[in-house]
């Protein structure tokens, strides 16, 4: 009897843990359709994530954190820009990234842009709120960055 109850406290955890992971879309305008719909910005993750040091601890140090899920989940849609050496992507996924890597001017990784965004026309506008980096310190600092381009608060 016991086993049978450890077994299915071990596969509760299991699934709560899955059901706890972040979605990062990686197609621009999914992530704008639920953008729009759950009234929340765009964070816009550009990396090099298979070469890019300050990009995987970025990755290690905040974004993989619960204090970040927390605050993600509450706040913003996830999309992940990724500008891979060796990781193969689609033709469509490559020029979606590079066309929105100078349209944001993206000089290096990681920068993280925040934005809302609405379709018109079968154009996209973009409205800039901000953009952030590697902050050291931990998700506390990161965050702290994070909240005052997403709440800024009004003087």
């Amino acid at each position: 009897m016991k086993k049978i109850f450890l077994i299915t406290l071990f596969l509760t955890g299991a699934f709560a843990t899955q059901a706890q992971e972040l979605k990062w879309y990686t197609d621009v305008k999914e992530a704008i359709t639920i953008s729009n719909k759950e009234k929340k910005p765009l964070l816009m993750f550009f990396t090099g994530s298979d070469w890019c040091g300050w990009c995987i601890r970025l990755q290690n140090e905040v974004l993989k954190t619960a204090e970040f899920k927390k605050w993600a989940t509450e706040n913003v849609v996830l999309v992940e820009l990724d500008y891979p050496r060796r990781t193969p992507q689609t033709p469509e996924l490559k020029n979606q990234n590079n066309e929105l890597q100078q349209a944001f001017g993206i000089q290096g990784f990681p920068t993280i842009y925040f934005t809302s965004a609405e379709s018109k026309d079968g154009k996209v506008n973009f409205k800039g709120l901000g953009q952030t980096g590697y902050v050291a310190g931990g998700p506390t600092a990161w965050l702290t960055v994070a909240e005052g381009i997403v709440h800024p608060k009004k003087s």
